[in-house]
């Protein structure tokens, strides 16, 4: 990996991280646990446009793995590598068709984001009753999704490919 990449790699790890600590420091504006706008994943919908999936992929699971041992506990480590895992996937997979832009790319990754931490919790905490959360995270994960879209979509177009 040239040190340019490398570089570049490196300080957008700690920018999803910065920016995964200060979403946590932000109060909720709805009384719905789970609700967040999910500011990380500009970053990491920035790196699978400009740097390719593998790169985007240790970039989300080493944020995902770092902000848990920092600032999470084990739960919440399960919950965030489920969620991140699973939006991933479908966030590749649209990228990968060409048929999708980015906003497109980001709301499936939100919204799949919210499914997978809930099926994860189903299967932590032993019950489906807490599923009955996610019509409200899909609402969620869309409108977050969109407006992490279009800041990443700009970043795309703004910060020059190397």
């Amino acid at each position: 990996m040239k040190t340019r990449k490398l570089t570049w790699m490196a300080l957008s790890i700690a920018l999803a991280m910065v920016m995964s600590f200060i979403e946590s420091q932000i109060p909720s504006f709805v009384p719905i646990p789970g609700v967040k706008m999910g500011l990380a994943n500009i970053v990491v919908v920035f790196a699978l446009y400009r740097f390719g999936w593998k790169e985007a992929l240790g970039i989300s699971m080493l944020r995902v793995i770092l902000v848990s041992l920092l600032f999470g506990h084990l739960a919440s480590f399960f919950y965030s590598f489920a969620g991140a895992l699973l939006s991933f996937a479908g966030m590749v997979l649209l990228k990968h068709s060409g048929r999708f832009g980015h906003v497109a790319v980001s709301v499936t990754g939100g919204v799949l984001h919210n499914i997978g931490q809930i099926a994860m919790a189903c299967i932590l905490l032993g019950t489906n009753a807490i599923a009955y959360y996610l019509p409200f995270l899909i609402l969620s994960g869309t409108i977050a999704g969109i407006l992490i879209g279009l800041v990443a979509a700009m970043l795309v177009k703004r910060i020059p490919a190397d």
